[in-house]
């Protein structure tokens, strides 16, 4: 089995990539959230000043509109963040297996068994997904 070490990953992003990132950092700081609340603040007193429909639907779509496209952008975020993160733990077991590997030469038959399921852990997340990652 072939693992796919940190320095064998691609660091190339595509734009949109780099865009879902500037996204996903600008919408989890303090300053968007406080734009959200006086946004909210100086959309709610319209229900009570405003009485047209049409307001509140162009209103309600557009917060629709936004927030799947949000969704869009933060679960690309996260999908890439679980490749990273799933990469290092690869390379940290086969590393860990390696070790072992070396020592059950001067330790003995004993270690073997738990090498062996240190390798199998390495390739766990391709038994357990539902989806094979690339």
């Amino acid at each position: 089995m072939t693992v796919e070490m940190p320095s064998q990953v691609s660091g190339d992003k595509t734009a949109f990539d780099k865009f879902a990132g500037w996204c996903s950092n600008m919408v989890s700081r303090a300053p968007f959230f406080a734009f959200c609340v006086v946004l909210i603040l100086v959309w709610a007193p319209t229900f009570a000043f405003l009485k047209f429909d049409t307001w509140q639907l162009i209103i309600n779509t557009v917060t629709t509109i936004i927030t799947f496209l949000m969704v869009a952008l933060l679960q690309n975020t996260q999908t890439r963040n679980d490749l990273a993160t799933q990469h290092k733990l690869n390379a940290i077991a086969d590393a860990l297996a390696d070790l072992m590997g070396h020592l059950s030469a001067q330790v003995g038959k004993e270690i073997e068994k738990d090498i062996e399921e240190l390798r199998d852990a390495v390739g766990l997340e391709e038994k357990e997904s539902t989806s094979k990652a690339s």
